[in-house]
C-alpha cells in the first residue's frame, strides 16, 4: 500500500527567522537534540527512515513557527522565499519521494500573494501551511481576505499549524507540561478554525479548504455541540450553514501526533473518510508507530488507501 505522509517538518538553518528548537521547551535535550539533527536533512535520515517503515512519499514543510513571528516583513518575504527555493529543490533532486507546502510571509499580505503565485506556478509546490498567529492576528481578519481569495483562484489547501510561540492564557501558567502538543497548540488551532468559520470566510470563498493536523486539532468530537450553541447565538456574521457543515464542506484533518483508532474511527464519523489523510510529524513523532497505527487500522482496504494516500494525491493533485 502506497503512504503519503502530510506532515512532516523541515528547517532551514540559513534563515534569519530561526524555528521552535531557539525557544525554551519543556523537552528533555536528548529530545531536543535528535530533532535539530534530522530537521535540516532530506536525505541522510529522512529517506532512511521512510524506507526503513515503508513511507513513500513525505509532504514537507517548514517547521513552526516558519515565518510567522518575524516582526520584519521584509526579512519575513526573503526568509519564506529561501524556504521554498530549498523545497522546490529538494523536490526536484527526489521527486518521487517528496512534495511541499510552501510557506507564506503574511507579514504583508501582497507580498504572500505573490510568493503564493510562485510557488504554485513556478516551483510546483502543492499547497501551503501557515503555522498559527502572524505576529498575534489571525486569518480570519480582514487584511487577509485578498490571500484567501488568491489561495481559492489556485485550488490548492492551507494547511494549518499550531504556532510554537507560547499562549498568554493563565490556566497554562506553572504547567509547562500542557504547552505545546500536550494540548495547548490544539486548543489554540482548534479557536482558530472556528474564528474562520464564524467569520464567514467559508460563505464568502465556498472552495476554500484547510488542513488540521492531530486529528482535526478536537473539532470533530464537538460538532454537535457547535450546532447546537450557534442556534441560540447572535452572531456578527450569519451564517449559510451550521458551523459543523463547514467542517466537512471545508476541512480535512490527518492524523499527526494522534494515533487512537478510537479516536479516527469518531472523527471518520464525523467528517467522513474522504477528509481524513496520514501523517507522522516527522521527525518529531515516531514514523515507526505512525505506520504501524495506520496498518492496524480496522479499515476495509478502499478505505485505509484513502487515509494512506488516495485523498492527498487528490486534495494536493499529486500524480
Amino acid at each position: 500500500m502506497k503512504i503519503i505522509a502530510m506532515e512532516e517538518a523541515f528547517d532551514v538553518p540559513e534563515m534569519t527567522t530561526k524555528g521552535s528548537l531557539h525557544q525554551p521547551s519543556p523537552f528533555r535535550p536528548e529530545v531536543l537534540a535528535n530533532w535539530e539533527r534530522r530537521l535540516p536533512d532530506f536525505t541522510e535520515y529522512r529517506l532512511r527512515d521512510m524506507d526503513e517503515n515503508g513511507v513513500d512519499v513525505q509532504v514537507l514543510s517548514l517547521t513552526n513557527p516558519g515565518v510567522q513571528m518575524q516582526p520584519d516583513a521584509a526579512i519575513a518575504v526573503s526568509d519564506a522565499q529561501l524556504a521554498n527555493d530549498v523545497l522546490a529543490a529538494t523536490i526536484k533532486d527526489n521527486p518521487t519521494r517528496f512534495a511541499g507546502l510552501a510557506a507564506m510571509p503574511l507579514q504583508d499580505p501582497a507580498a504572500a500573494v505573490r510568493e503564493l503565485d510562485r510557488a504554485i506556478t513556478q516551483l510546483g509546490l502543492s499547497g501551503v501551511l501557515v503555522n498559527g498567529h502572524v505576529l498575534d492576528t489571525y486569518l480570519d481578519e480582514p487584511q487577509y481576505r485578498v490571500f484567501w481569495e488568491a489561495l481559492a483562484g489556485h485550488d490548492v489547501p492551507l494547511y494549518l499549524h499550531p504556532n510554537s510561540v507560547p499562549l498568554g492564557w493563565s490556566v497554562f501558567e506553572g504547567r509547562p507540561e500542557l504547552l505545546g502538543p500536550s494540548y495547548a497548540w490544539a486548543a489554540e488551532t482548534g479557536a482558530h478554525a472556528l474564528r474562520l468559520i464564524y467569520s464567514g470566510l467559508f460563505d464568502q470563498f465556498p472552495t476554500a479548504k484547510v488542513i488540521l493536523g492531530h486529528m482535526g486539532e478536537f473539532l470533530p468530537f464537538h460538532m454537535s455541540r457547535l450546532d447546537i450553541r450557534y442556534r441560540d447565538l447572535e452572531p456578527d456574521v450569519k451564517l449559510a450553514k451550521k458551523p459543523s457543515d463547514y467542517l466537512v464542506d471545508n476541512f480535512a484533518i490527518t492524523t499527526s501526533g494522534v494515533l487512537s483508532p478510537s479516536a479516527l474511527l469518531g472523527a471518520t464519523l464525523a467528517i467522513g473518510i474522504d477528509n481524513i489523510l496520514f501523517a507522522v510529524d516527522y521527525p518529531y513523532e515516531s514514523t515507526a508507530d505512525a505506520v504501524h497505527f495506520l496498518t492496524t487500522l480496522p479499515l476495509n482496504p478502499p478505505d485505509l488507501h484513502k487515509i494512506a494516500h488516495t485523498n492527498a494525491e487528490r486534495l494536493l493533485h499529486l500524480a
